[in-house]
């Protein structure tokens, strides 16, 4: 276990001075051509995977980092960059935290590789939880997945919704529910292999920011998948059913039973704080140029207090949401129980931080600021993300609260 410290080692800042290097000169420069276009920026995510960012090694290194600053870190420089594109750089990741989260190493070692592929074919992956009628009420999920005892198959129907990558994707992770009767308790994920028919992408959706990251819905029309495809496999699914069917019968009580979805976000939380990180820190960082050289009355407008001491707010509050970041993601790594839901309050407050600093920095550029000729108005657009996906600030507040209150 990794002692906790707020400075990075050697290796770190390499890797970290590597990933700004590529946000500053391949993904930034992209960024607005690809909002624009709307579409997933396959050439990046192949440059990506060329000098071994968009990999599942690189990951993994970044994972097992046992200080557990490698994902923030790497978040963080990503979404510097730009919102949109590093999302379909590392959305990926998702799907592999839901493999990893609930898999074998056997279904891990299968899998995982295949959401990547390689520099020459490069691939996606896909994780679908939310549905049209539930987002983050996860109990009220309707796609079904029935075992076919005899053909050792699981038969899968539904309707996912903003899924990224969803429908175009080489592998997709999709949350069923099994038994019908233990709400959010009855669910499990599964492993939908490439080509498998009868999922199909429905609706692409067209978005406020984040827009070079393809979201759609993704259709699942009996879908067939072997056996092996349950994450976790059949044993340990029906163990894990019949404690909560036992835990229903004694009214309550007993062992904590999660149900997949929910093990995924709670390890992803504290990576989306840094992602809203990244973002506020690029907008602070213009609009602190910005008022340095924009001259006004005779002066650069960074001397009126009015503007000096917005930018001192933002620069304080994206060092403490980056402060709650890191010590989320040490303490998971240190095996540190959330047991004031630190994850839902790194995710809650960089989020919030985020739509905040990105609107200021749009007030001090002024008009500049709410024209596309500046980075600002699309980091505001893609910033208002992060208070929605993965678990609203709502929700985040309501997971804060139940913690205090035991």
């Amino acid at each position: 276990m990794g002692e906790f410290t707020l400075d990075l080692n050697d290796d770190q800042k390499q890797v970290r001075d590597w990933l700004h290097g590529f946000a500053a000169d391949v993904i930034r420069p992209a960024a607005a051509e690809w909002d624009e276009r709307e579409e997933t920026p396959w050439p990046i995510i192949q440059e990506a995977a060329k000098i071994g960012i968009y990999s599942l090694d690189f990951y993994a290194q970044q994972f097992f980092d046992p200080t557990g600053l490698g994902i923030p870190m790497a978040m963080e420089e990503l979404f510097w960059g730009d919102a949109g594109i590093a999302l379909s750089i590392v959305g990926t990741g998702l799907a592999a935290v839901g493999v990893l989260a609930n898999g074998t190493e056997e279904q891990i070692g299968t899998w995982v590789p295949q959401m990547y592929g390689d520099a020459n074919d490069v691939k996606v992956a896909a994780f679908c939880s939310s549905e049209p009628d539930a987002g983050s009420d996860v109990a009220s999920m309707r796609t079904r997945a029935v075992y076919d005892e005899a053909k050792d198959e699981w038969v899968l129907n539904g309707t996912k919704t903003w899924a990224t990558n969803g429908g175009i994707a080489n592998v997709h992770v999709v949350v069923a529910v099994v038994d019908p009767g233990l709400g959010s308790k009855g669910h499990a994920s599964f492993i939908v292999p490439p080509n498998t028919p009868g999922l199909s992408q429905g609706q692409k959706f067209q978005k406020h920011g984040i827009r070079a990251s393809h979201t759609a819905e993704v259709v699942l029309e009996d879908v067939r998948v072997p056996g092996h495809c349950l994450l976790g496999g059949k044993e340990k699914l029906d163990e894990r059913l019949a404690r909560a069917r036992e835990k229903a019968k004694a009214g309550g009580g007993g062992e904590r039973v999660k149900n997949a979805a929910m093990a995924t976000f709670e390890a992803s939380r504290p990576a989306v704080g840094a992602m809203a990180v990244g973002t506020a820190r690029a907008a602070y960082e213009v609009a602190l140029d910005y008022a340095r050289t924009r001259v006004q009355f005779g002066r650069p407008i960074i001397e009126n207090q009015g503007v000096a001491f917005q930018l001192a707010d933002m620069a304080t509050q994206i060092d403490a949401a980056r402060l709650l970041v890191w010590r989320a993601s040490w303490m998971a790594t240190a095996g540190k129980p959330f047991t004031a839901a630190e994850g839902s309050m790194s995710k809650l407050y960089a989020s919030e931080v985020a739509k905040k600093v990105t609107a200021q920095a749009i007030q001090i550029l002024g008009g500049n600021g709410y024209t596309r000729e500046y980075p600002v108005e699309r980091m505001h657009r893609d910033a208002a993300i992060y208070t929605i996906f993965e678990g609203t600030s709502e929700i985040q507040r309501m997971v804060i609260s139940r913690a205090i209150a035991k």
